[in-house]
């Protein structure tokens, strides 16, 4: 059976409205498809483990991966490590994007309230995950909003050159209407295994 692994933001949780969009519509559409999104902590050297302990389990099975944010950076690590199709939705695309301001502060979690403190090893954990250079490129279907608040789409346009891409004006880091592309991200996910 295949597994559909949903990989949310940083201090994110499963309960994210794309997470829950995405969990609904393969239920009614898709139900052949099993849905998975584990909840993923800041602590990245434990969830990298996690993740990579969860795709060996489900392979030789199809293994989807569809990563927001954070999480679209380590969907792209997944990706390129077992050779896997992923749809990176405003994606982190540099670990550096916690260098500065987030180690050794308090720092809450926008679902559940869990709160963390990060220092320099937890950081350089998320470091071990880069994939500077893509070499997948048939991989990954790229989806940006120009107005997103949180992070620079042109990094990711960049990045992932030579991927399938979707720039949207507007809109914000949130993916504003992300629901009227699922169908055609499953396609694209599916097609890997068709």
């Amino acid at each position: 059976m295949a597994t559909l692994l949903y990989l949310h933001g940083f201090l994110s949780s499963p309960g994210s409205s794309k997470a829950v969009q995405m969990r609904d519509w393969l239920a009614v559409h898709r139900p052949e498809i099993q849905y998975q999104c584990p909840f993923l902590t800041p602590y990245f050297g434990e969830t990298r483990k996690r993740l990579e302990g969860l795709v060996t389990e489900l392979l030789p099975e199809p293994v989807y991966l569809m990563g927001s944010s954070l999480g679209g950076f380590l969907a792209t690590w997944l990706a390129e490590k077992y050779d896997l199709r992923a749809v990176l939705i405003n994606p982190a695309v540099q670990p550096s994007v916690l260098d500065h301001g987030y180690t050794g502060v308090e720092l809450k979690n926008f679902h559940t309230g869990d709160t963390y403190v990060l220092n320099g090893s937890h950081v350089s954990e998320l470091h071990a995950a880069d994939t500077p250079v893509i070499r997948r490129h048939d991989n990954y279907w790229l989806l940006v909003q120009t107005g997103d608040e949180t992070l620079d789409y042109r990094l990711a346009v960049k990045k992932y050159n030579g991927c399938r891409q979707l720039i949207e004006q507007g809109g914000d880091h949130g993916f504003h209407d992300f629901a009227r592309h699922i169908p055609e991200a499953v396609r694209f996910l599916a097609e890997a295994s068709s």
